[in-house]
């Protein structure tokens, strides 16, 4: 495959290509093992839903019966932009005979839509609004694998865990609340082997996209002229936006207002000490005279003190990119990452901040396996002697240079 994510490249032989998988999925779920043929990330999706429990002859529970099932999609965010969907895919859908679908986060189907018979022929897998379809509960598939992946993917036929599903193909993609990166469900085109090609999983992408874009216009994100905007990602010298005013802040009041903006209740001299000095020897004078500094700097009515607080909201890049992460949205938490946090920093506070933040976007990546974002984070600055991203990439694009860099990585660890 030219592209691991697309599941049939133009001119393959479906018909021997469905021969094949067939054997590769007996294979697994006889003896556990997956070969060759079968994409890394099918054959990664089989292991998980293999150690989820799920079985090959399994079928889908429906948990939101009609009762529950109606204002549930009412309130869900997805509501907002199914006219949307309707309005881009649903001719396509009912010409095509194949299925419009939109889960929600948790993997469960919250509409399907489309051609009558086509309809009829899924009620017989429970491909129905209510149904769980979430890859823990169903195996792979494409939009329960999109929401455990978060990033668009294909499926076809037999790469489905579960046999009774293997005479579909499916493409879907995440949705994300444009404002704070949450992943709220994806958007997901059903039906035959036709969809089984490169543009079906381009045009799902496109549609999940124009939804972000409608829901950024149905909900904006609310002025806050008094709050303040602090940059501190992939720099030495935060930038901070305050009342209109772009401010660059020394290294000590960068290392402050990260601290400060952590702890919206304020922390005391003495933990501020403890935060940003390893030197035992630093009074509390010299920290008073810095929190002086700052506060003249910032404006009457910013800075409080006893204890040390600010009075006025704080959005930093620092919490987007937490917020994303916690969500699971790994694209949106890597774009939003411009590098280690106040990189030149010693404060023990920042040091532990520091570190969580790149751990934990770095094993997310490692987890994902997505060969894009790995390739990103190992060609940074902060991911070019990365061993263990480099072993991850390596493992989804085995490119000469890829396997050229870790080879030299792993001669200098034994060195």
């Amino acid at each position: 495959m030219t592209d691991p994510w697309v599941a049939l490249n133009p001119g393959a032989d479906p018909v021997e290509r469905v021969r094949v998988l067939r054997r590769a999925h007996e294979t697994f779920t006889e003896a556990g093992t997956v070969s060759r043929p079968v994409r890394s990330v099918v054959a990664d999706s089989w292991r998980r839903s293999a150690r989820a429990g799920v079985g090959p002859d399994g079928s889908a529970r429906v948990e939101l019966t009609d009762a529950d099932l109606g204002p549930y999609r009412a309130e869900h965010p997805l509501a907002s932009v199914m006219p949307l969907f309707r309005e881009l895919m649903g001719t396509f859908a009912s010409d095509g005979e194949h299925l419009l679908a939109v889960c929600d986060a948790q993997g469960r189907l919250l509409w399907v839509e489309g051609h009558p018979a086509t309809r009829q022929k899924a009620d017989g897998m429970n491909f129905v609004p209510g149904a769980r379809w979430a890859e823990s509960s169903m195996g792979t598939n494409a939009p329960g694998t999109a929401v455990a992946l978060d990033r668009p993917v294909q499926v076809f036929a037999a790469e489905h865990f579960i046999r009774r599903v293997q005479p579909w193909t499916c493409a879907a993609a995440p949705v994300h609340d444009p404002r704070t990166g949450r992943l709220l469900g994806a958007v997901d085109i059903t039906g035959g082997d036709w969809l089984a090609h490169p543009h079906s999983l381009g045009f799902v992408q496109a549609v999940a996209r124009a939804a972000e874009s409608q829901l950024a216009l149905l909900t904006p994100i609310p002025a806050a002229t008094d709050a303040l905007q602090l940059t501190a990602l992939g720099r030495d010298e935060a930038l901070l936006v305050t009342g209109g005013r772009k401010l660059r802040l020394s290294h000590r009041h960068s290392e402050l207002l990260v601290l400060l903006s952590r702890h919206p209740d304020g922390l005391t001299g003495d933990e501020l000490l403890c935060s940003l000095y390893e030197d035992e020897s630093v009074t509390p004078v010299t920290l008073r005279a810095e929190l002086a500094r700052l506060r003249r700097l910032l404006g009457s009515g910013v800075l409080g003190s006893r204890p040390y607080r600010l009075a006025v909201p704080v959005e930093s890049d620092v919490s987007v990119v937490e917020r994303r992460l916690a969500a699971g949205a790994i694209t949106a938490a890597v774009a939003a990452y411009a590098g280690p946090l106040l990189p030149g920093s010693q404060a023990p506070a920042v040091v532990r901040l520091r570190r969580r933040l790149g751990d934990g976007l770095r094993a997310a990546l490692i987890s994902g396996g997505d060969p894009d974002l790995l390739a990103s984070w190992a060609q940074a600055s902060w991911g070019e002697d990365d061993l263990d991203v480099w072993r991850a990439l390596a493992a989804v694009r085995p490119t000469a240079p890829v396997r050229a860099r870790l080879a030299e990585l792993e001669a200098e660890q034994s060195a």
